[in-house]
């Protein structure tokens, strides 16, 4: 399993992996990883060198709050679960690693590995720190939450950038704490 840290590609489940755009580069890790279908989820696509073997998934997300990007929630999740069934491993990257690859994430291990969305996020950034969904893509993260389950375990609060998850707040708390 490649190390944990705050760039490169980090291993999400047995099936899934998470990583920013450059980690795709990285021929070698892809294979040491046996990905074996990659998920771009940016603007343009991107240019990359995919080894043979490898299918390339390109889904235009900009990475704006405004983006329905829950029009491609069930997508993905059925995708990686798809390749899974199939003894694959999925790669989702997006430019950072940090919103629109992590709410894909974040979704699949709620309809797939049955957590909530506040366990997926735990789940998820004990495995790559920097995830952070931008407020707009919480916000749909917690309807399908509840589209989910009939309820969510985030809750969006006012702050001074905003409207954003309860767990933002308690995560600057705790980060105060240690300063």
């Amino acid at each position: 399993m490649p190390p944990k840290g705050l760039s490169g590609l980090q291993q999400v489940t047995e099936q899934l992996y998470i990583s920013n755009a450059r980690a795709v580069a990285d021929v070698s890790l892809l294979a040491r990883c046996r990905i074996s279908c990659v998920m771009n989820v940016t603007e343009s696509g991107g240019s990359r060198p995919i080894p043979p073997g490898v299918e390339f998934i390109h889904i235009p997300v900009t990475d704006s709050p405004d983006f329905p990007l829950s029009d491609h929630f069930d997508e993905v999740a059925d995708r990686i679960e798809r390749t899974a069934e199939l003894g694959g491993r999925t790669l989702v990257h997006c430019n950072a690693g940090v919103s629109r690859s992590a709410a894909l994430c974040l979704v699949y291990l709620m309809k797939y590995r049955g957590l909530t969305l506040l366990d997926a996020h735990a789940w998820l950034k004990a495995r790559r720190p920097v995830v952070r969904p931008n407020p707009g893509f919480w916000r749909q993260l917690i309807q399908y939450e509840k589209e989910l389950r009939g309820c969510s375990s985030v809750r969006m609060i006012p702050s001074s950038m905003g409207l954003i998850p309860h767990i933002y707040e308690e995560e600057t708390r705790n980060m105060l704490l240690f300063i």
